[in-house]
């Protein structure tokens, strides 16, 4: 990435709607705005101020129109990316949009690469590491609490947390550099004693953090859910219950479901990834009998497998294979069609698993918040006091913050050896230049490459 480059890129999405956008940024966005824009009023891009929305025309470069279109100016630094910026919202056409891009191109600018906006917005200062991989948490976010955790992010709600932590550190260094540069002084003994204190504060708030790892990666990446039971269970009835539509062909016809579905679904803020996967049952047919290999392969991929047994009928063989599939993992047990006379020996049932075991109907949707509570339960863990917006959400950052609290008991370590300050030191140093890659002040460059490679390239 060349950052004096002038770049532009469609920043909405493909296809027909109300209006697309390009976006231009870089030292000539004006200038090439200005080659394919032309102002209704006959005045030039350039005699409007910053934030200023400006009405006008798309031209080619012989004059022809290629659309009418609105020209918002912000000039830096008062922009997304601190440079010069000038978004050209044009029909949302898939014609009209390519042909602005390429007219773009021909002024000057060159194709954004992925995420290439963002990044110009974290190299700019205007966002730090943590901040910038939260632009796309919001944009994929499927509930409101995932929206909610992506929100905070960008606020710098946990990059608050993170320098709080690296402030601390940093001080104890200074106080070692200090007595160490001064020795006459034997104070020794008092700065290790309040090193010791601000380690082992540090060191909670980190274990706090880590704490909310798990409900934070699914709240960002969703939870991998399997339904899985024998034919004509409720499997698909249960799907549509979740979704609130009908998702899932629903028939008294056993092995109505020989493939699997995937879906996402939004169950009590917790986005789900559920697999409504086809009926375990030994047969001879050969398309279902595929259908059935893959249930138990998404089975052994699941966090989560939501096992249906039919409360109406006696447990079978085929209930005997989904609790030897579900022994061992996260799972709950739903007992389908409460509705109906009851006839399966619950009690029977409890003696075969540990799994929390649920009486639904996905006929009349009972059961149905008991069973969000219970999902709820085994995501939410531990003390969940903190605010959304302090979660980790990701492995990356929550091996980072696993690195630091090793570096801060090695250094408790280092002082229980009765070693010298400078060792002390070292190991302090350690841990601060590690929470600093959650921000990106302490990052090397092909990590935050490889980040800002997952991005769209509009963004």
């Amino acid at each position: 990435m060349q950052q004096g480059d002038t770049i532009s890129a469609i920043a909405t999405a493909m296809g027909e709607g109300g209006i697309g956008i390009i976006r231009v940024s870089g030292e000539r966005a004006i200038e090439v705005a200005t080659a394919v824009f032309r102002p209704a009023s006959g005045r030039k891009l350039t005699d409007y101020g910053t934030q200023r929305a400006v009405y006008g025309r798309i031209v080619d470069e012989t004059g022809a129109v290629v659309d009418e279109a609105v020209a918002l100016l912000m000039q830096a630094p008062h922009s997304y990316t601190k440079e010069d910026v000038v978004e050209l919202q044009c029909h949302g056409g898939i014609m009209p949009l390519r042909r602005t891009l390429q007219l773009t191109y021909q002024a000057g600018a060159r194709p954004a690469e992925r995420g290439e906006f963002t990044k110009r917005a974290f190299l700019n200062g205007r966002l730090d590491l943590s901040q910038a991989q939260a632009v796309m948490d919001i944009i994929g976010a499927r509930t409101e609490r995932s929206l909610s955790m992506a929100t905070g992010h960008l606020a710098g709600h946990f990059s608050a947390e993170i320098q709080t932590m690296r402030h601390t550190i940093l001080g104890q260094i200074a106080h070692l550099e200090a007595a160490i540069d001064f020795p006459e002084d034997e104070v020794d003994d008092v700065v290790t004693k309040d090193v010791i204190e601000n380690v082992v504060d540090v060191r909670n708030k980190i274990r706090r953090l880590l704490c909310t790892a798990h409900t934070g990666r699914i709240l960002r990446d969703g939870l991998m859910t399997a339904i899985i039971g024998k034919p004509n269970v409720g499997k698909s009835s249960l799907l549509n219950a979740l979704l609130r539509e009908e998702r899932a062909i629903v028939t008294d016809i056993p092995g109505t479901t020989r493939d699997s579905i995937e879906e996402y679904a939004n169950v009590g803020g917790v986005p789900l990834r559920i697999i409504d996967t086809a009926g375990i049952r030994a047969t001879d047919d050969v398309v279902e009998q595929i259908g059935v290999d893959k249930a138990r392969a998404y089975v052994d991929q699941a966090a989560l497998i939501l096992a249906l047994f039919d409360a109406s009928r006696e447990l079978t063989a085929e209930d005997e294979e989904i609790l030897s599939l579900v022994d061992g993992r996260e799972a709950l047990i739903l007992l389908n069609k409460s509705d109906l006379e009851p006839v399966l020996d619950v009690q029977q049932l409890k003696a075969k698993t540990c799994s929390e075991i649920i009486p639904v109907s996905t006929v009349n949707e009972d059961g149905l918040e008991a069973l969000t509570q219970a999902i709820m339960a085994k995501v939410y863990t531990g003390d969940m006091s903190n605010d959304e917006g302090t979660f980790v959400n990701d492995e990356r950052q929550a091996e980072i913050l696993r690195r630091a609290d090793e570096h801060l008991a090695a250094c408790l370590r280092t002082i229980e050896a009765e070693m010298g300050l400078d060792f002390i030191s070292i190991d302090l140093r350690s841990a601060w230049e590690k929470l600093g890659e959650l921000t990106g002040e302490t990052v090397g460059e092909d990590i935050i490459d490889e980040i800002f490679s997952k991005f769209c390239i509009g963004k």
